[in-house]
């Protein structure tokens, strides 16, 4: 195999543990950065990966509570709500002249703070796309059929990260454009999480029970991206809904359930700033916003 990676994953949560349980699997030196009990627990147990689409297994990872040697990726997974603070544990003189750093992020607006500090040559932001959950410090749960994430750069540059990624057995697209990349995520993501949290009900229940709504929402959230400069299909995007499993929930609907934060303001409030940006027009999403906030307090 090529020559092993030293991979940095701060915020080993659902979505950071399975690419850490992936990546470490694969044969790359794993580094989880997270608070200390989290950082004792996968020192000791590691990660247990619970997934139909790449089977049971434990992966063996360091964890630290602060990156102190360099790198040559950091995936950045933590929740807007935290990412703040998170970004403590990383410090930029650490990681080296190599190293490049993926923010896995929901949203479309943090690109821009991650390259104030961390430098723009290191910088590649990308979105995946699946369904995954910490259930217990180092117990993760992927729920859906497919991992896929979308980098935005120069296919040349990101070419030996999209290897190592495909390897692991995650899906790579490398898009030349940021906003496509970040949109083509967030056109789907924006409706699916407003409207799950909104309902307290799974994908299943919304794209049948609420799918005149669904449908106004994504086209909404599709005009808002084409005056960004990103192309969207709102049908190929309810497409994506309904091979969903009928049980999937948003992770915004899972913080609600569980009594924490909500990545509201990065998820509707940035669809809501891009519309007024562009005047394009939202009242489904306006309307949803709001409702989600009044019920969150």
């Amino acid at each position: 195999m090529p020559t092993p990676w030293t991979v940095a994953v701060l915020g080993p949560g659902g979505i950071g543990g399975l690419l850490a349980a992936l990546l470490s699997r694969a044969g790359h030196r794993v580094i989880c950065v997270a608070g200390q009990d989290t950082a004792s627990t996968l020192s000791r147990d590691g990660i247990h990966l619970r997934s139909g689409q790449f089977g049971d297994f434990t992966a063996t990872v360091e964890a630290t509570t602060e990156l102190r040697e360099p790198v040559d990726l950091c995936l950045v997974a933590v929740k807007h709500t935290t990412l703040g603070p998170a970004l403590d544990r990383v410090p930029p003189g650490v990681l080296g002249d190599r190293a490049l750093v993926v923010p896995l992020l929901n949203g479309v607006e943090h690109a821009d703070a991650l390259r104030e500090r961390y430098g723009s040559e290191r910088v590649v932001p990308g979105v995946i796309r699946a369904e995954s959950t910490r259930v217990a410090p180092g117990v993760v749960e992927h729920g859906t059929p497919f991992t896929e994430i979308d980098l935005a750069g120069p296919a040349e540059r990101l070419a030996g990260l999209a290897g190592v990624l495909e390897a692991a057995g995650v899906s790579v697209r490398v898009r030349e454009e940021e906003a496509a990349a970040l949109w083509g995520k967030f056109v789907l993501l924006a409706p699916f999480a407003l409207l799950t949290t909104r309902y307290g009900l799974p994908v299943g229940d919304v794209r049948t029970g609420h799918r005149d709504e669904l449908a106004a929402l994504v086209e909404e959230a599709a005009a808002v991206s084409r005056a960004c400069g990103a192309p969207a299909d709102p049908a190929a995007v309810m497409a994506r809904y309904d091979a969903f499993p009928y049980g999937t929930k948003s992770s915004m609907q899972r913080d609600a359930e569980a009594g924490r934060p909500l990545e509201l303001d990065a998820i509707g409030g940035a669809l809501l700033r891009a519309a007024e940006r562009h005047a394009v027009p939202v009242p489904v999403a306006t309307r949803l916003v709001a409702e989600v906030a009044a019920a969150v307090g």
